[in-house]
């Protein structure tokens, strides 16, 4: 982990606890008003989130969370995702694009369609797994991977 991986942002007081993790889903519409939001919305929608750090302040004040605010240190944590085994190349830079497949009840369709992710996501392969191939109910060729994105 590098210094530059870390962003600071806002949490509820309840939730801040170093190590604690949790997925960003976005602001709420109570958060449009806030002069703060920028600071909370920072991060990438669909981003799992580790809290490395507390940063001295106080709590401050806020319409979605009842015991306020405090600023945190955190790291986005890599995903798993199933990929194209040509491109599931540990090092290498891909970009996200959905398997054409809405077989919502297939094993492996929560790695082939993440939560929050986007078309055109870019992503460094971290590590590459096993073959999910034979467990494609489209006979896709595929590798679970460790992915981080990219900016």
């Amino acid at each position: 982990m590098e210094e530059s991986d870390t962003v600071i942002t806002l949490i509820g007081t309840k939730l801040a606890r170093e190590g604690n993790e949790f997925i960003f889903k976005g602001g709420a519409k109570e958060c449009e008003p806030c002069k703060l939001n920028k600071t909370c919305l920072g991060l990438n929608a669909g981003g799992r989130y580790r809290i490395i750090a507390l940063r001295k302040g106080g709590k401050l004040e806020c319409f979605v969370h009842d015991s306020g605010v405090c600023a945190v240190e955190v790291i986005e944590l890599p995903l798993e995702i199933s990929v194209e085994s040509r491109k599931a190349i540990k090092g290498s830079t891909i970009v996200y694009e959905p398997a054409p497949c809405n077989l919502t009840n297939c094993y492996n369709y929560v790695l082939c369609r993440p939560a929050g992710l986007r078309r055109g996501d870019r992503f460094t392969v971290v590590s590459v797994g096993e073959d999910i191939s034979d467990s494609c109910e489209k006979d896709y060729s595929l590798k679970v991977a460790e992915v981080k994105r990219t900016t």
